[in-house]
């Protein structure tokens, strides 16, 4: 299968080994993966900045670099979260509308679109699991607690393949870490008291280890982790899946 791979930002600046566990674990999947070299950001800070009119040339960049690509995937469910409910600002054009419906998390695409079943990957530590608020509840990547309805996680249904792996039982099972991007520069107080609780969650409940699939929410975790110096450490999702062990 075709693939073109987007790498936010913040994971090329500074977290580039999950772009790359991303597209290693695709490439054992059997997909061909491309890398646009134009490809810039989603245009997310802006927008969360109340500047989304400012964005629109990012979001036109977006779509002119990954048009013809049946299927766009990125590890980070805020921005394709962001692709696919934000770019409704392009109107009704046909690349627009394609782009915005064949861009997918990392989790989805390997539950729903590949229907994965198997993995080769051991990771024999305790992990706690962070659900992000777009993941969750904005792409449906599992039930939220807050409502009436069958449980389900397709997160979970990924970690349950990995040979060794221990998923730890937290108290607040899908809270907010208090990160929400821009929130957590206008809102620093409350921003950091929200990451003190989930991280103290993860701790009290015997994590080694932090996973999400969202980098920016662990990126925001392994801040309050350092300044506490707790014994805690952050990996995302994809770092596990493709067979990371430490």
């Amino acid at each position: 299968m075709k693939v073109a791979l987007f790498v936010p930002c913040y994971i090329d600046q500074f977290y580039p080994q999950v772009g790359i566990a991303t597209l290693e674990l695709l490439e054992k999947l059997s997909c061909e993966v491309h890398f646009p070299q134009g490809q810039t950001c989603c245009g997310q800070p802006l927008a969360n900045s109340g500047m989304e009119e400012d964005a629109r040339p990012i979001y036109e960049h977006f779509v002119q670099t990954f048009a013809g690509f049946t299927h766009i995937v990125a590890p980070s469910g805020s921005c394709v979260y962001h692709v696919r409910h934000h770019y409704d600002l392009l109107g009704d054009e046909s690349e627009a509308l394609a782009v915005r419906s064949q861009t997918y998390d990392l989790v989805e695409f390997l539950t729903d679109v590949l229907q994965v079943d198997q993995l080769a990957a051991q990771f024999p530590h305790r992990v706690g699991l962070h659900q992000s608020c777009h993941g969750l509840r904005g792409l449906r990547l599992g039930s939220a607690s807050e409502l009436m309805e069958p449980s389900f996680s397709k997160v979970r249904y990924l970690l349950g393949m990995v040979e060794g792996l221990e998923l730890v039982q937290l108290d607040r099972i899908d809270e907010c870490c208090g990160f929400g991007g821009t929130f957590a520069i206008n809102e620093p107080a409350i921003s950091t008291k929200m990451g003190k609780d989930r991280a103290a969650d993860h701790q009290r409940n015997g994590a080694d280890f932090i996973t999400s699939n969202d980098m920016s929410c662990l990126m925001h975790l392994e801040g309050v982790i350092r300044r506490q110096k707790q014994p805690l450490q952050v990996i995302h999702l994809a770092e596990i899946l493709n067979g990371v062990v430490r």
